[in-house]
């Protein structure tokens, strides 16, 4: 068995989807269960061992607990930080001697480690891929099988604060300057629009103290959703052909609004990341952010806008609605000798997956789970992800192995160059197909 390999880089990344402060810290309040012995694999025909990470644990251990009270079968989740976790299954797989027989990994992972895992085919029946959000039955398929179950998923969506946007005063001065109605914008021109209105001195010094919106330097999934905005089918490259479009139309359309934005948002955007702009919005200092779903559950009880945020859908390009799914995928290794058991209780998982729903991140992965519990208190903003993951625009990261090395060497530096003053866009995209041709010939 030959494993593809990835960059470096990776050992020195974050993760995408929530590398958030907030998050690790929830992440090692859970960590007690320690991170196991290694024989996990070789325990007895009641007992299954599957890696998490800190997402991982508090999504799976509602289900672990039916399933042992179900079955009798003993699930322990041993949870390893997520470049720790990545680095165990890379060296396992390759040795063909594992001590997990389930691994959590995330999306991006996935190319990297087909090679090593068994494919689930027959687990995606078509009742099971009609309940999947659509981003997520692709991204799932590697070389033209299935080699992870989604478990949770997540997406960004817009953020806005309510206080300012029902205020009879600001909806009126708005109406006059713009001729519409100020309420959530749903679009690229609308959104430009509000942040514009909302960037302001509000306590008159002479300095801008309330911005319309942020703009994120330092991540380029924020990017990557307004690529996919303009109706780009493509994002970055096309694995199946191996062409790089990362210089055509449509991604220098994002890009371009994406600066665009530039004096409605705080400086230091070249370093801006999602820590940073959670802060900044629960700080009271934007008015609107695009964020991850969960961070609605998991505003602090100290932030300034507490009870002051609304959720809606992602707003639209001229492609229409799209976020970047952020998902979490259940593989079974090829070298685990539980390999039926292993798959029974990826199938209990995905038929359980609303036992997730309560968890400190609330996310899913079956449409049927989030519309199980859409309006209950606390979780108003299941409307706006059920709304953004449906869209057909939702699209999943290309499928390569050398995605990571492409995001740490060339689409966050080219972000960073973007958000600066005077720079280049279409000179940017150009030297970025460039590099990214090197890394994938």
């Amino acid at each position: 068995m030959k494993l593809r390999t990835r960059t470096t880089a990776l050992a020195r990344r974050t993760r995408l989807t929530l590398s958030l402060a907030a998050l690790s810290a929830a992440a090692l309040v859970l960590s007690g269960c320690g991170v196991g012995d290694g024989d996990g694999a070789a325990a007895g025909d009641d007992e299954l061992t599957v890696l998490v990470e800190g997402g991982g644990l508090a999504e799976l251990q509602p289900v672990a607990d039916a399933y042992k009270a179900e079955t009798g079968t003993t699930v322990t989740l041993l949870e390893l930080p997520y470049d720790g976790l990545y680095d165990r299954i890379s060296s396992e797989l390759a040795s063909g001697q594992v001590s997990f027989d389930i691994a959590a990994l995330d999306a991006i992972w996935l190319s990297a480690f087909a090679d090593g895992v068994t494919p689930l085919d027959d687990l995606f029946t078509d009742d099971v891929k009609s309940d999947l959000f659509p981003g997520l039955v692709s991204e799932a398929q590697v070389d033209g099988s299935f080699v992870g179950m989604p478990v949770w998923t997540n997406s960004e969506i817009l953020f806005y604060r309510t206080d300012l946007f029902e205020d009879p005063a600001e909806q009126a001065a708005f109406k006059a300057k713009y001729g519409y109605d100020l309420a959530p914008p749903t679009d690229w021109e609308q959104y430009r629009d509000v942040a514009e209105f909302f960037t302001r001195d509000t306590d008159g010094d002479g300095q801008v103290d309330l911005y319309g919106t942020d703009v994120k330097g330092a991540v380029e999934t924020e990017w990557l959703a307004t690529v996919s905005q303009a109706g780009e089918e493509h994002m970055v490259l096309d694995p199946e052909s191996g062409e790089v479009t990362i210089d055509d139309a449509e991604h220098l359309e994002a890009l371009d609004y994406y600066t665009s934005l530039l004096p409605f948002a705080p400086s230091g955007a070249a370093q801006l990341d999602w820590a940073g702009a959670q802060n900044l919005f629960y700080q009271g200092q934007l008015a609107m952010m695009r964020f991850w779903g969960h961070a609605y559950r998991g505003t602090p009880d100290d932030a300034v806008v507490k009870d002051s945020i609304g959720a809606a859908p992602m707003i639209a390009g001229p492609g229409g609605i799209a976020g970047v799914p952020g998902a979490w995928y259940l593989s079974v290794p090829t070298a685990t000798k539980k390999q039926q058991e292993a798959k029974d209780f990826i199938a209990y998982a995905y038929e359980h997956n609303d036992l997730s729903m309560d968890s400190w991140l609330g996310l899913a992965a079956r449409i049927s789970a989030f519309e199980s519990k859409q309006g209950e208190e606390g979780k108003e903003h299941y409307a706006a992800l059920l709304e953004t993951l449906n869209a057909p625009q939702t699209l999943a990261r290309p499928a390569t192995p050398e995605w990571q090395e492409i995001v740490d060497t060339v689409l966050t530096p080219l972000l960073q160059k973007a958000v600066e003053p005077g720079a280049d866009n279409a000179a940017l995209l150009s030297e970025a197909k460039a590099q990214i041709e090197a890394i994938v010939e």
